[in-house]
């Protein structure tokens, strides 16, 4: 183990005396501005910890929580549990441990404390997925632990989180199925249900307005419940439609299996475009075009921001926005002898 740097270290190191290491340090008056400057530039070169640091760091647990809403989570089988294994890989290269805890719907409503926090088990806390406001409030106001969050967020409330850039890559997505000739372009996803599929909703809107489509509210259609729930089949209606942008690749999964039931072809008869880049094992996860989200990105900013914030470090605060790209595949198809043959990352 490294030897813990001292004031005496740092005094040799700028040829003066302890005590003013320490004044310049401490804050206290007796040593110029420009030498505190230096002494304290140095100091942190140098990886000194202050006594007071030392007594706080060991007291540490070195775990941090991780609690994701039971309705979001199933390992490896959802976008959500690839999400927490990028925050688990994230947190050991920092030599932290990730302490799961599956939030009921009923711990939420009630407004109850994370139970890990509770137990005095971690130093920080990471909330990951879509949470009801009031719970989100409840969080934020509470000052026994940093917390940060992790794809969510709600409008008018401040507060530390990391999110993808769900409206832009759908603006991409549309715009990109309009240069490939589609005019009637419908959106899946219920918009009301989390703030990420508004997003992704609202970037669809923009490109159509921008290229001068009029939206028709017949064009929506939902994928889940309020309860966050994906629907199983999706009743929607093609006919006359050029394409969709659906809110998640598991949500175009289901409608293109919906459609190729009802003997409609993608992407011959209707193109198909995602967001996530994102499948369950055992799906096609090789043809959906899509809008990819960089989870290893945005697990890493939420982890460095939420290390900073726990040892008092300058951090980004307020929102992080996490840009992806479009991930050109097999489900669009050109209209018309306007349609434009793009080229990008592909994924065989």
């Amino acid at each position: 183990m490294a030897k813990n740097v001292t004031l005496a270290d740092i005094a040799e190191k700028v040829g003066v005396s302890n005590v003013a290491v320490y004044k310049a340090l401490a804050d206290k008056p007796g040593v110029s501005d420009k030498l505190r400057e230096r002494i304290k530039l140095l100091a942190d070169e140098m990886g000194y910890v202050s006594g007071a640091a030392r007594a706080e760091a060991i007291s540490r647990t070195g775990n941090i929580g991780i609690i994701i809403p039971e309705q979001y989570y199933g390992y490896s089988l959802s976008f959500y549990g690839q999400l927490h294994e990028k925050v688990v890989k994230a947190l050991y290269k920092s030599e932290y441990f990730g302490m799961l805890e599956i939030m009921t719907p009923e711990d939420e409503r009630s407004l109850t404390m994370p139970r890990v926090m509770q137990d005095g088990k971690v130093d920080g806390l990471i909330l990951l997925g879509q949470m009801r406001k009031e719970y989100i409030e409840f969080m934020i106001s509470q000052e026994k632990l940093p917390v940060i969050f992790l794809d969510t967020y709600i409008p008018l409330v401040t507060f530390d989180t990391v999110i993808s850039d769900g409206y832009y890559g759908t603006y991409l997505l549309t715009n990109y199925l309009i240069r490939q000739g589609h005019r009637k372009i419908g959106f899946v996803g219920s918009v009301d249900v989390t703030s990420s599929i508004a997003d992704r909703y609202w970037g669809y809107r923009k490109a159509l307005r921008e290229s001068g489509i009029a939206y028709e509210d017949s064009w929506e259609t939902p994928d889940r419940n309020e309860r966050g729930n994906l629907f199983k089949e999706l009743p929607v209606q093609w006919e006359g439609m050029d394409a969709f942008v659906c809110n998640c690749d598991y949500t175009a999964d289901i409608l293109i299996r919906s459609l190729e039931a009802k003997g409609c072809r993608v992407p011959e008869d209707i193109s198909v475009v995602g967001v996530d880049d994102f499948l369950p094992q055992g799906m096609n996860n090789d043809r959906i075009t899509t809008y990819r989200v960089d989870m290893d990105q945005m697990a890493e900013r939420c982890v460095k921001s939420l290390l900073k914030k726990i040892n008092g470090k300058k951090y980004t605060e307020g929102i992080q926005i996490v840009t992806g790209k479009i991930i050109y595949r097999k489900t669009v198809a050109g209209r018309g002898s306007n349609a434009v043959t793009l080229r990008g990352p592909r994924v065989e």
